[in-house]
């Protein structure tokens, strides 16, 4: 099993077709045992939360947001974690819109801190 996600951030590296977050958007991790949940923001996202449970290398959640226009919206994601060949992790999504249509897949990457 690869490590915790508690402290990672994590970034998109393209916006979906159908999404709102994009490069811009910072994903902040938490886990503590099988539950997991972020706070995220940036690019077209005023404020977003995520809160769900991790299985092995899955992870099933359900998040809300409110973009930067004042509408919010919520889904389900399903989301696969690897490790990429220089170390960092990957978090391949499935997810989809409950308050509103539409679907996808993504990937988000982490972001190393800057070196001292």
């Amino acid at each position: 099993m690869l490590p915790s996600l508690d402290g990672l951030v994590f970034s998109p590296i393209a916006r979906a077709e159908h999404g709102e977050a994009d490069q811009g958007t910072s994903f902040a991790y938490r886990e503590q045992d099988d539950r997991v949940w972020a706070s995220y923001q940036g690019g077209d996202i005023a404020h977003g939360h995520l809160v769900g449970t991790r299985d092995g290398d899955t992870l099933d959640f359900r998040y809300v947001q409110l973009n930067r226009t004042g509408h919010t919206s919520s889904g389900h994601c399903v989301s696969r974690l690897s490790r990429l060949a220089d170390g960092r992790l990957r978090l391949d999504e499935t997810w989809q819109w409950e308050s509103r249509p539409g679907a996808g897949t993504s990937a988000v990457e982490e972001v190393l801190p800057p070196a001292s």
